[in-house]
């Protein structure tokens, strides 16, 4: 488990509402869709991030972390597992505070550069699970 309670609870309560969700377009099968609805309803602000750059629960969309022209606080990641490295690696140029991959998105070297470049990092865990079991 990569991601201690302590970290998890931090990235979710302290560490800002602004996510950008690597991933995210408005197929509704995926399960990018139905996480960032619940971000959405626990006050975050939820920032799709995907080559076609669409609208998604009312939040305009960029091809990448690059694109977007404000800061971001948290780098949600559901891509494939040899494409989140990169994800994490650009989260660090964007100055995002933390980096969370999905359920089994699994990248130890990512994790390692992730954490050695001071960002909080979770790994193969899902904030919409563990959103509702803080307390």
């Amino acid at each position: 488990m990569h991601g201690d309670r302590a970290t998890v609870r931090k990235i979710l309560t302290e560490t800002g509402d602004t996510w950008a969700v690597v991933g995210l377009s408005n197929n509704e099968s995926r399960a990018a869709y139905g996480v960032a609805a619940v971000l959405q309803r626990f006050g975050k602000r939820v920032v799709p991030v995907h080559p076609k750059a669409e609208t998604v629960h009312g939040e305009k969309g960029y091809a990448s972390l690059a694109d977007i022209p404000f800061d971001v606080d948290v780098v949600d990641v559901f891509v494939n597992a040899d494409l989140a490295g990169g994800v994490a690696d650009e989260a660090v140029d964007k100055g995002a505070k933390a980096v969370w991959f999905q359920l089994g998105v699994v990248d130890e070297d990512a994790y390692a550069r992730t954490r050695d470049a001071g960002l909080d990092m979770v790994m193969d865990r899902c904030p919409a699970i563990e959103i509702p079991l803080l307390d």
